[in-house]
């Protein structure tokens, strides 16, 4: 069995606690894992407040901070195996997955690398003619950032990389399901040479860690991924020290396909946006709004494709759909499935937990036309696509909106101009076209409603770790009068 440490003040550490880890392909125990509670998270905070104001970091200049960034890059990528397979070990994320992003996520830290000493103060053209002022932007303070158990690296990296580059000190608490590889990567935040007490890594269970994480007196911004539900709960804590949120959510993206579009090429967008990741992904693209021209048509690819899908152990490079990440969500999914055949949604294939070993479930299409079924409504995080028609490009758009949340979208039209009506008159953060899917360190990424707000990646993301100070220099000799002198 593996053991890992958790990383405070820049030491490796085990914690008088400890949990212990599952495998999602087997469902055996295959890790032991630290436990941080309060007195943990107390000794982190004050680690990164101490790096912030009285530690080397606080000399560390902007260029500097952009040469240990480019350092860490390169230790991720020379690590991507190492890290990937234990991700896919703690969470059933397939390895042709994992060994993909995890590369991707070095690029992340490069593009942050390169942004470190571009993030500018400004000169203020001030209404006084005796007065020079200027905003100068300063890292924001101590960050809590909370990241679930999919993609922990990627989605730790659009949080750690922009915080760096502005100058913050941080406590990281990885998910309790699957902490492994965030765990794994202090190790490379130590080898870069990032002082002690910058980034702390830490993993531990919500009451014990997270809620004493996200209401701790010295933390000063909370940047947090997961559910709308946990998200509630950070909100409510962060009363206690008024601190500022970034919050991305989950989604229930509509995925529209008009009956001009690319079948083929629509249909394999729609297969990897729902069924990658096992479905377990925010942006995942589960409500399919289809033109009823083409919907028998359509249905009948991506059943062809769901059916034919490989599914099988995470490590192996054929495998296409590995298990679910934990026995909960296993549960959770089925149990949505059965709630929403009940409903009257007609089952198109799969639609049960697999036989054996590990939390597997079939890749399921639910065609929902008609019905009112909790499937259209409630995220599954899991292998199952929806369905639904449109006769009307404006019934296209009005069952697209028709969601609590608004993360993603797409749309698959060769008529230019509706795609450019569409753009305008979806509520979602991310409109991709004739595609699905994409993401880039350059392009911000962040959702409306349910979905958070604050956005991840760009420049954006890197000023919002920052606060601006204002700067008043009054450039005249002449003494300054009595106020209290009538002229």
């Amino acid at each position: 069995m593996q053991r890992f440490q958790y990383y405070i003040d820049g030491e490796f550490l085990d914690g008088e606690a400890r949990f212990q880890s599952i495998d999602p392909a087997t469902g055996d125990v295959w890790a032991d894992m630290p436990e941080a509670r309060e007195s943990d998270v107390d000794r982190a905070v004050n680690a990164a407040e101490k790096a912030l104001y009285d530690g080397p970091w606080a000399k560390t200049t902007a260029t500097q901070r952009g040469k240990l960034l480019y350092k860490l890059a390169d230790l991720v990528a020379a690590n991507a195996q190492k890290l990937a397979e234990l991700e896919t070990r703690d969470t059933g994320k397939i390895i042709r997955e994992t060994s993909a992003q995890i590369a991707y996520v070095a690029d992340y830290y490069r593009y942050y690398a390169g942004l470190a000493d571009k993030i500018e103060g400004s000169y203020l053209p001030i209404d006084k003619p005796d007065m020079d002022v200027w905003l100068r932007r300063e890292p924001i303070g101590v960050v809590a950032m909370m990241v679930p158990w999919n993609s922990q690296l990627f989605l730790s990296a659009v949080k750690i990389g922009p915080a760096l580059a502005a100058g913050c000190t941080m406590v990281v608490k990885a998910s309790e399901d699957g902490p492994a590889p965030l765990l794994e990567f202090a190790r490379l935040v130590h080898e870069a040479g990032f002082p002690a007490g910058v980034v702390n890594i830490i993993t531990g269970f919500g009451p014990s860690c997270g809620a004493a994480l996200g209401r701790h007196p010295k933390v000063v911004h909370i940047a947090f991924t997961g559910g709308p539900e946990t998200a509630r709960h950070v909100v409510r804590n962060s009363a206690e020290n008024l601190a500022s949120t970034s919050l991305e959510l989950g989604g229930k993206s509509p995925f529209i396909v008009f009956a001009d579009a690319d079948l083929e090429s629509a249909a394999n967008a729609q297969v990897a946006g729902i069924f990658a990741a096992t479905g377990q992904s925010c942006v995942a693209g589960s409500r399919l709004i289809v033109e009823r021209s083409v919907k028998d048509a359509f249905l009948s690819i991506i059943k062809r494709k769901a059916e034919a899908i490989r599914i099988g152990s995470p490590l192996e490079m054929a495998t296409e759909v590995g298990p679910l990440a934990t026995k909960r969500q296993q549960d959770h999914v089925a149990a949505l499935v059965d709630k929403s055949v009940q409903s009257g949604a007609r089952l198109v294939t799969g639609g049960q937990k697999l036989d054996g070993d590990g939390y597997y479930f079939q890749p399921t299409i639910l065609d929902c036309d008609g019905v009112t079924s909790p499937s259209l409504a409630e995220e599954f995080f899991g292998p199952v696509l929806s369905v639904v028609s449109f006769e009307t490009e404006a019934e296209a758009l009005k069952l697209a909106n028709d969601t609590r949340y608004g993360l993603a979208s797409g749309v698959f039209t060769q008529n230019l101009t509706r795609a450019h009506r569409l753009m305008k008159g979806i509520r979602a953060g991310v409109v991709w076209v004739n595609t699905y899917r994409a993401v880039s360190p350059i392009a911000p990424f962040g959702g409306f409603r349910l979905s958070g707000q604050g956005r991840e990646g760009g420049l954006a993301a890197a000023l919002d770790y920052t606060r601006t100070k204002t700067i008043w220099l009054r450039t005249s000799d002449d003494p300054i009068p009595d106020p209290f002198v009538m002229r």
